[in-house]
């Protein structure tokens, strides 16, 4: 097949480093691996072409400028005709993928106009998200141009079951949404990795990679591991990552007497995460308590892929991914000392850290490869069989999505 692979979203660079980049990387990765050719239609690229994506076509789309919100949203929003010309320009295609964006809608209803499948990935409640985060003129014309695309689009991969509730609120969307969760290329986590941070003999590291965010539950981690401290004083803390909250996260461990125990990488390249993790002893995803938690986080996949013992917060997707005591630890959101206990018994049970990294692995490796989400995302794309009446959206998604 020919795919146009459509990214309108300024924040998303299909190059860079972010988890987002990794994650249009690896879907565009999947494409070629079995065979078919992708044209990258984006706003930004946010560098060179990575490893095994040289050839990718890319198609620049126009950039929004950077003038007040309301025109930044009048500019995006028409931007939708630019988009469309240029789609039908370059096809014909077998098939268009679009990670959903706001504003967007031109990719899937060229693929509707076209007749062709469309697939629209969607990773978030973006209305809301933007309505709450970083502010929204006109919620109205947004929530159109939402119901535009989820119209027109064949199928609506959620990342999440929480996601998938999201767009089940919209009736143009029901019965079309189908829930493909994240996926990690355990290929690049080979078991016997040199660690790129080696610590000192006896050394007890803990470990978070991650865009150093509200909702990541930094504070609580601080604090678990200032309280670790006092039980395990052989003990540092790696952060992989930066952003907005690490001058905070600086500050609470530095007045907790931690700092000489820390160390913040800052932002690195995809290419890097092995090696840091491979540095770990365990890794943790500590996410606070909210309503609202509707992430497929890729740091937890690349955890269990490196084989590491993973201790998470007991919410959203995390709690079907970890069987706690299993292939995991799980914690009570926003429970710093349950946090501190879960890594001062790892630190104490080298066995049980091996056994739980090793039934990590094995998890993604069986059922969250990103070969296998490709080729469930291909397979919800072709049509139903004529005759053979489609399945309704809530029984697909409670079965157990085995890709591989």
């Amino acid at each position: 097949m020919r795919i146009a692979y459509v990214n309108t979203d300024a924040g998303v660079p299909p190059f860079g480093q972010k988890g987002c980049s990794v994650h249009v990387q690896e879907v565009i990765r999947g494409f070629l691996a079995k065979g078919h050719a992708v044209d990258l239609f984006t706003t930004v690229l946010g560098g060179q072409a990575p490893p095994g994506l040289e050839a990718v076509r890319v198609v620049q789309l126009p950039s929004v400028p950077k003038e007040d919100r309301a025109l930044r949203e009048q500019a995006a929003l028409a931007a939708n005709t630019q988009v469309r010309a240029t789609l039908q320009r370059e096809g014909p295609y077998s098939m268009v993928y679009e990670r959903c964006a706001l504003w967007s809608f031109a990719g899937m209803e060229y693929a509707q106009a076209a007749g062709v499948p469309g697939v629209l990935e969607v990773n978030a409640p973006l209305v809301d998200e933007q309505a709450a985060h970083r502010g929204l003129v006109d919620r109205p014309a947004a929530e159109q141009a939402a119901l535009r695309t989820f119209s027109a689009a064949r199928i609506l991969a959620a990342v999440s079951e929480e996601v998938a509730d999201y767009l089940e609120r919209y009736p143009q969307a029901r019965g079309r949404v189908r829930v493909v969760p994240n996926g990690v290329d355990v290929a690049r986590f080979e078991p016997g990795l040199e660690p790129a941070l080696a610590a000192a003999p006896g050394t007890f590291t803990v470990g978070f990679v991650g865009t150093l965010k509200p909702w990541h539950g930094l504070p609580v981690l601080a604090d678990a591991f200032l309280e670790l401290r006092k039980q395990v004083p052989n003990v540092r803390l790696l952060i992989v990552g930066d952003g907005p909250e690490r001058s905070a996260l600086e500050a609470r461990l530095r007045a907790g007497g931690a700092d000489p125990a820390t160390i913040l990488t800052g932002a690195v390249a995809p290419a890097q995460i092995p090696g840091l993790l491979a540095s770990m002893n365990v890794a943790v995803a500590p996410y606070p308590q909210t309503s609202t938690f509707y992430f497929s986080p890729l740091k937890v996949y690349e955890y269990m892929a490196a084989g590491l013992p993973v201790v998470a917060s007991r919410i959203g997707q995390l709690s079907g991914l970890i069987e706690d005591n299993v292939n995991g630890l799980l914690c009570s959101p926003g429970n710093a000392g349950e946090l501190a206990q879960a890594l001062a018994r790892l630190n104490r049970e080298p066995a049980l850290r091996l056994r739980l990294g090793q039934a990590a692995r094995a998890t993604v490796e069986r059922d969250h490869t990103w070969s296998g989400v490709v080729t469930r995302l291909l397979d919800l794309a072709e049509p139903p069989d004529c005759g053979s009446p489609a399945r309704p959206a809530r029984q697909v998604r409670e079965g157990r999505a085995q890709f591989d």
